[in-house]
């Protein structure tokens, strides 16, 4: 009963805040971080994870190409 409660006044408070905040709150914060986000997804796709990246260690040759999709 009291997990339920905690988190049932944990949400309340969020909205009322989101709601005095306007522009401001939580929403419009996780809007402004979802382009950056996703930028940062991104680049780590494109070069890989760690120093290596996305490449063949006996060859060098990378395993990860950009295809454009007009062309094929």
């Amino acid at each position: 009963m009291t997990t339920e409660f905690v988190l049932l006044l944990g949400l309340y408070a969020f909205l009322l805040i989101g709601a005095f905040l306007g522009d401001r709150g939580p929403g419009a914060t996780i809007k402004q971080a979802a382009p950056r986000l996703g930028a940062k997804i991104e680049h780590s796709i494109a070069i890989g994870n760690g120093p290596e990246g996305f490449k063949r260690r006996q060859t060098g040759d990378t395993t990860a190409y950009w295809e454009d999709p007009e062309n094929q």
